[in-house]
Formats: C-alpha cells, structure tokens, sequence
C-alpha cells in the first residue's frame, strides 16, 4: 500500500484521539516525547555511521513520526500544525540562500557558511537576543554544546587563532586537575575534570574535527579491542581470574595484532 505525508498526519491524529486512541500516545506530551526525538536522531546518525541505507530509510521514518508527533500536540492546543512547521523551514531555506533562490553570488562553500552565520545573527538580533550566548540550546548534548558555546564567541574574536595555544592551556588545566585531586575536594575535582574536558573541545574545534564522532570512534575501537580481549581470554571466569598486568598485557598483544590489519587502529 503507497502512503504519503497526508496518511501519516491521519495516523497520528487517530493515535491522539482521546476516546478511540491508543492510551499511551495520548498521555504523551512535549516534555515526554522529547527524549525520544533525541534518541531517534541518534539512531539516524548510527546509520550513517553503519552506511546501512536500509536502517538509515526506517530510522528516518521513526524520526519523522517525532515530528509529525510534536506538531499534533500543538494542534491540539491551536499553537500551531504540521503546515506551520513546513512553512517555517521552507522560509528559512529559502532566506538562508539567497544565491541560491534571490541571485546573489556566492563563490564557494566556506563563503556560503559565513553568509549562513551572518543571516542566522541577524535573526537573533530581530529576536530580541542580547548576548551572543542567547539561544543556545540547554538539551544538547553538552558536548556539542561546548563547541557551540566555543564558536559563538569565536564571533567577536574571543578565540585562539591555533591549536598550538589550546595544548599549553590544556598542561595547564591538567595540573589544576592534579591539584584539586590532591585536596580531595570532590567538588573541586569535577569543576577542574569539566574544564579540561572544555580545553579539549575546544582542541577539538581548533583541528576542525569533531569531538563527537572522535569519541564515538574512540568508543568503537575500544569495544572492539575489549570483544577480542574477551575472545582471547576464552571465558569470563579466566578473565576473572587475570590481575590487572595479565590484562595490560592481552591488550597490548590486541593492539599490535589489530595495528597489523589496519593503519588506523
């Protein structure tokens, strides 16, 4: 059977009926379904990481529903429809492209990202922000919301110009680390553990990589060195068994033997 947007707008809006629809979508609201519209963009992104279309096709299909979800409850509450949010993007591509669709010339991609930034702060400033850390979201991840809060400012020049002076204040930021792990003020330590983890960001950004998708990299390469030590091990009750050097020891053995398969292990 061949559906279209129209079909799915119908199912949600059966889903949300209150006397013929499913109990639990009906006790759902913004805050509630918000979780999973994350989750979901997640999961898009796993996809894409994978390159399985298949998996990329459905997972943007449950994306989506969050989206047709969201514009459901405000119907309801006459704020605004699915239409509204369609209308709303469309206008925004339409303004943040004016080569595109008004014939001004923009001559590469990095221009283009510029001229995207300039528009983006002209509509803040028309939204009445007064700081430049204004609008940012506080549900990011606060990963990527380092990087964010770090570009903005960036924006008045508040910014190292290399990665070169973002290393020293990373030695720096790690012997205030050391410090306040010497007092044992527990408080202390996380303030300084969040300010390295900031620097680091802020490396990250300076190197035009991404923190996120170096530390799910890292995350991957572990859990596949961790599954070849379990392997190696032959069962759980000799891994058990083995003291921490034993370990140290199939791990390195691990590494060299993965080192030989691909250069970038």
């Amino acid at each position: 059977m061949a559906y279209d947007i129209k079909n799915l707008l119908r199912i949600m809006q059966q889903l949300r009926d209150p006397e013929s629809g499913c109990p639990w979508d009906v006790k759902q609201d913004f805050a509630t379904i918000a979780p999973y519209t994350i989750e979901e963009a997640y999961e898009v992104a796993d996809a894409i990481e994978r390159a399985d279309m298949n998996d990329l096709r459905k997972e943007l299909g449950d994306l989506l529903l969050q989206v047709v979800f969201h514009a459901q409850m405000a119907a309801e509450q006459n704020r605004f429809n699915f239409d509204d949010v369609v209308e709303s993007i469309c206008d925004k591509m339409v303004r943040r492209h004016p080569h595109v669709f008004n014939g001004k010339e923009i001559p590469d991609a990095s221009a283009q990202s510029q001229a995207w930034e300039d528009v983006k702060e002209q509509e803040r400033i028309a939204s009445g922000a007064l700081s430049l850390m204004d609008d940012i979201p506080r549900g990011m991840a606060e990963l990527q919301r380092s990087v964010k809060l770090q570009k903005r400012a960036a924006r008045c020049g508040f910014d190292w110009a290399a990665p070169e002076p973002v290393l020293a204040k990373l030695a720096e930021e790690t012997d205030e680390l050391l410090e306040a792990m010497a007092s044992g003020d527990q408080e202390m330590i996380e303030d300084e553990l969040g300010d390295l983890l900031f620097v680091m960001t802020n490396l990250a950004r300076q190197l035009r990589i991404d923190p996120a998708k170096a530390l799910r990299r890292a995350n991957a390469k572990f859990e596949r060195r961790f599954r070849a030590l379990e392997q190696a091990a032959g069962s759980r009750e000799t891994l058990d068994a083995m003291n921490l050097d034993q370990m140290e020891t199939l791990w390195q053995r691990i590494k060299t033997e993965v080192a030989m398969t691909s250069e970038h292990e």
